[in-house]
């Protein structure tokens, strides 16, 4: 009988324990929660988004909606859970959080093959026959990141990550924010706060002078692009946050017709409309500085936080150096790793490897040949990415188009981004059709 053992109940895990036992794995799952708790996790549910309750965009053209668009034909439970919990989000894919955990969950729960142990799990399984998948994330608890360190013989690398927050939609003063899509793509799901210059200046200098949580004496601050505090995009030049997630281009007001000099934009939180993140506004500062700093913004002025911006360490495994194509371990291919762990960037990220991952395991545990998708495909260019970056400069990669191979030029004229980026695509859905109907 093929048995696994998956380690960590978070996007990776989840998708690992779901495709091994799909295929008829017998898989043991281990989730410390709620017994034990990482510094970011709140809830004991599997598959808690820890960030922003977004999955990015949805759109097939864009790299973040062609890797969903493979996730699904590869059988994705967190693409059916996203389906299940989505809300208004023009054209990204968000949820809400507590009915997506709670989709996983109960799937996981009620599937024959899986068996779910709510402990945590000090040392890295091992014996003859055992086939793990270790997916625990950036939060790794200490214990089994020592044994992770004991198995790969080096530190781990790290980043910071911050998490925006959340406001209660009672809150928020109408009178001044409202609600648009920008350049009209959507139902008008977002909800903005404009500001006209002087206040844009104003509030710009009291991000840069709020008081922040210090890291440690002996840490570097080390940031993810994609995650980087609003307080240090202010900091790079007054004008930054304008041309970032403060942009106005393309968000008319109805009432006057006309963009503001700046514009905060708050998605929907959960389904029932109650609570909105203020997005793009990770943030590392203080507790009260945020409540002050925060209720600058117009339309916000009374808001009630019913979660404040937080920041933690994440990290990752020098993947280039230590796994194959396959995410297995090059020394040790009866173990697997999936997930932010190995390098990724980003819950479908995660999840894709997750995907792989349980695949591979499956096959593993049965005697045979673990697959790696093709390089044309999303899920194949992440993996590349991962798996034969410079081990020297490697960093977290989101799934992007530079990490496929250039599409052919058209003979007799330049092409427009778009263009590449359509093809590209459209290549990627192929040979991801072919690699699934090969039966990988």
């Amino acid at each position: 009988m093929k048995k696994v053992t998956v380690v960590g109940g978070g996007l990776a895990g989840c998708e690992a324990a779901w495709q091994a036992a799909m295929r008829g794995a017998k898989v043991t799952l281990y989730e410390m929660k709620p017994k034990k708790y990482s510094e970011a996790h709140k809830e004991s549910g599997l598959a808690e988004l820890v960030c922003s309750n977004s999955l990015r965009s949805n759109d097939p053209g864009t790299a973040p909606g062609l890797l969903k668009e493979e996730m699904r034909m590869l059988g994705s439970l967190l693409m059916d859970a996203a389906e299940a919990a989505k809300v208004p989000a023009g054209s990204a894919l968000a949820v809400d959080r507590e009915v997506f955990s709670d989709y996983v969950t109960s799937a996981i729960e009620a599937n024959d093959n899986i068996t779910i142990i709510r402990d945590e799990l000090t040392d890295i399984p091992a014996g003859e026959g055992t086939v793990t998948v270790i997916a625990t994330g950036p939060l790794t608890s200490d214990s089994f990141a020592q044994s992770i360190g004991r198995l790969i013989g080096e530190d781990y690398l790290y980043f910071y990550d911050a998490i925006a927050p959340i406001v209660d939609a009672d809150s928020i003063g109408f009178d001044i924010a409202f609600r648009a899509a920008r350049y009209g793509k959507g139902d008008d799901d977002y909800i903005n706060c404009p500001m006209d210059e002087e206040t844009y200046y104003g509030f710009v200098e009291a991000l840069v002078n709020a008081e922040q949580l210090k890291t440690k004496h002996f840490e570097k601050e080390i940031f993810f692009e994609g995650c980087m505090p609003i307080e240090v995009m202010a900091g790079r030049g007054k004008d930054t946050l304008s041309f970032g997630p403060m942009k106005p281009v393309g968000l008319e007001d109805p009432r006057t017709g006309k963009c503001a000099f700046a514009v905060i934009q708050l998605r929907q939180e959960n389904k029932s409309a109650s609570m909105y993140n203020i997005v793009g506004f990770q943030t590392r500062m203080t507790y009260p500085e945020q409540r002050r700093v925060f209720r600058m913004i117009p339309g916000l002025e009374n808001a009630e936080f019913l979660r404040l911006g937080s920041m933690h360490r994440n990290t990752y495994i020098n993947s280039p150096t230590h796994l194959s194509a396959t995410l297995q371990m090059k020394e040790r291919p009866d173990i697997l790793f999936a997930g932010q762990i190995t390098g990724v960037e980003g819950y479908i990220e995660s999840a894709a490897t997750g995907i792989l991952a349980g695949i591979n395991a499956a096959k593993v545990a049965e005697g045979r040949t673990a697959v790696s998708p093709p390089e044309l495909t999303g899920l194949g260019g992440l993996v590349k990415h991962v798996t034969d970056a410079d081990v020297k400069h490697f960093q977290p990669m989101h799934i992007n188009f530079g990490l496929l191979p250039p599409v052919e030029r058209m003979k007799g004229r330049r092409m427009k981004k778009s263009e590449k980026r359509a093809m590209a695509a459209r290549r990627s859905i192929e040979a991801m059709k072919a690699w699934v109907k090969a039966g990988f």
